[in-house]
């Protein structure tokens, strides 16, 4: 199930963000894929105004990985940048997947490399349009049951 959306600014981008974040619980794993500057981690930073955490939600460039405590109860965001990983042994040196079961976890630059962290997840394409403005498309994917009604949930 696939829903594509067109973004025109980066306050929409967090806006959907946080639509999603409205969605998400415990275990839910995303992969991010898109250009440097195409709206990743702002996105990510709506995701994380969705869940109530802890900020401010910046690139993990060069951490790597950073977990962003719950305000309100619900899961924490585990947010990490694969970008200069070297494979899947690098990123599994990271052990997400220990914390992958109470935490919400977004993976940037993970296409290729982090699907195999959780059966059911969101994958999202962000590529920028043609022309002033540069409007972004946002194709979020839903794998596996979870995600049956993906379109419903983001209309």
């Amino acid at each position: 199930m696939s829903v594509t959306l067109e973004v025109a600014t980066a306050e929409e981008m967090r806006d959907l963000g946080e639509r999603l974040g409205g969605l998400l619980r415990a275990g839910d794993l995303l992969v991010l894929t898109g250009e440097l500057g195409a709206g990743k981690t702002t996105l990510t930073q709506g995701i994380g105004d969705g869940l109530k955490v802890r900020g401010p939600i910046t690139s993990p460039t060069f951490v790597i990985a950073r977990v962003h405590p719950a305000l309100a109860g619900g899961p924490p965001l585990v947010h990490a940048d694969a970008y200069r990983l070297g494979g899947f042994a690098e990123l599994d040196d990271l052990d997400l997947d220990a914390e992958a079961a109470e935490s919400v976890t977004v993976v940037e630059w993970g296409e290729g490399l982090a699907e195999g962290l959780a059966e059911a997840r969101l994958e999202v394409i962000i590529s920028r349009g043609e022309g002033p403005g540069e409007t972004r498309k946002v194709k979020i994917t839903g794998v596996g049951d979870r995600w049956a009604g993906l379109h419903r949930d983001l209309d």
